[in-house]
């Protein structure tokens, strides 16, 4: 935010809305100026980039209205806010001039259809009644999903609803990292059967306007999952999600795995999910060297052996370890080249744990579809966000959506930056 921005803050229970007292600007989706460094990100070709917004606590997912009103999810991180962040750009240069906010909370998931706004703190998720041009909410939100497992590794709840608006898909991360006796210990054994497996590690499907839900109201749809925090509908309807892949393979088993291999081992990935899937977790990994799944050494795996992981659902597209993928979009748009057109944007937010071997990720991918599936290789659309130099402002990538008029914006739960990348040509 510029110093000089006018805000409009909106407050939870009272929802007041202080502007300016000349009549509202109509909001701007043209097409703006990109900054002279694009932001400090590198694009391909033809691309440029600029900052809407800087240092704006921790943002995470984020939806784009079709006025091009921005609602952002943060995650009340170092001290930052929590609730849900709202920009408007009234003067047509990009910038979030306008600003507002309502809720207090935390959270990942957010989600905008005609009439509401859903958000997800780690345990609730909240549907906001709106109206078209406002910046907050006409009313107390409705609790749609309460009391959701919290406790543990994973508690982001990022959502999707189905293309008809009556169904909501909220991700559910493991507690533990690969269901240990002792979690994250030498040798533990895995339990057997997984107990979170029956109340999370999964996706869970709820109905989207009824109250008071629970986990054990809502439907599991598909589990063996053991964080997708990238959750989204591809052009044709179909759910997609991305996978935290599991951590520590050589910490935890080095009689198997030397440290170098549990840097590059296992997979993050991308996948179709349907009614009854199950990917695996906690009793297999993907290994991106052999190019499918294996059962994991806490329920016996060498690190080759397959038994009842063939019995389990592959990726449809495997990327490098521990890039924490947390973002997922399909483009539809016109702006973008003909060939990005139903293709798939992934942020990662880049890993923590690759020791001795240097940390990777911090990065927005591009995976080509074709008839609804990948189609090639993934390649990197946008990078610059994580420096060696540490003195430099680090980034870390977490959502990506589309706006109206086809460009893509991108947040930074880091330091707290929203990018809108847009197509000049080359």
């Amino acid at each position: 935010m510029t110093p000089g921005m006018r805000r409009a803050v909106g407050i939870v229970g009272t929802f007041a809305l202080f502007v300016s007292a000349r009549p509202p600007v109509r909001p701007s989706v043209s097409s703006p100026a990109c900054d002279p460094d694009n932001g400090g990100l590198t694009l391909p070709p033809g691309f440029c980039a600029l900052v809407v917004a800087d240092q704006v606590g921790s943002p995470r997912h984020l939806a784009v209205a079709p006025n091009g009103d921005l609602f952002v999810a943060l995650e009340n991180r170092r001290g930052g806010p929590g609730g849900v962040l709202v920009l408007r750009d009234t003067t047509g240069d990009g910038r979030g001039d306008v600003e507002a906010h309502f809720g207090s909370a935390g959270g990942t998931g957010i989600a905008l259809v005609s009439g509401a706004l859903y958000f997800a703190t780690r345990s609730t998720v909240l549907r906001y009644p709106m109206r078209a041009g406002r910046l907050t909410p006409l009313g107390e939100p409705q609790v749609i999903a309460r009391e959701l497992p919290s406790d543990g590794n994973h508690t982001a709840k990022n959502l999707a609803l189905s293309a008809d608006g009556k169904t909501l898909f909220v991700n559910l991360g493991s507690a533990t990292n690969s269901c240990q006796v002792a979690d994250r210990t030498l040798e533990s054994p895995g339990r057997d059967p997984c107990p979170e497996l029956a109340y999370r590690s999964g996706i869970w499907r709820f109905d989207a306007g009824k109250s008071n839900q629970t986990e054990t109201s809502g439907a599991r749809y598909a589990t063996g999952i053991r964080n997708a925090v990238g959750l989204a509908l591809a052009p044709d309807g179909q759910l997609w999600a991305t996978q935290h892949g599991r951590d520590q393979l050589g910490q935890n088993w080095p009689k198997l795995y030397s440290l170098e291999q549990s840097a590059e081992k296992p997979s993050e990935e991308l996948f179709p999910v349907h009614e009854g899937d199950d990917f695996g977790w906690p009793y297999c990994y993907h290994d991106i060297e052999l190019g499918h799944l294996v059962l994991a050494p806490e329920y016996g795996g060498d690190g080759r052996s397959v038994g009842p992981c063939a019995q389990k659902k592959e990726p449809a597209v495997a990327f490098p370890a521990h890039w924490a993928p947390d973002g997922l979009a399909f483009y539809t748009g016109s702006q973008f080249p003909e060939r990005y057109r139903g293709g798939a944007f992934v942020t990662f937010h880049g890993s923590w744990n690759r020791a001795p071997l240097p940390q990777a990720g911090y990065r927005v991918v591009f995976v080509p579809f074709e008839n609804g599936k990948p189609r090639g290789p993934y390649e990197t659309f946008a990078e610059g966000f994580w420096h060696a130099d540490q003195n430099v402002t680090q980034h870390r990538p977490v959502g990506v959506a589309q706006g109206p008029d086809g460009s893509l914006y991108i947040t930074d739960d880091a330091a707290g930056r929203i990018w809108r990348v847009m197509y000049r040509g080359r």
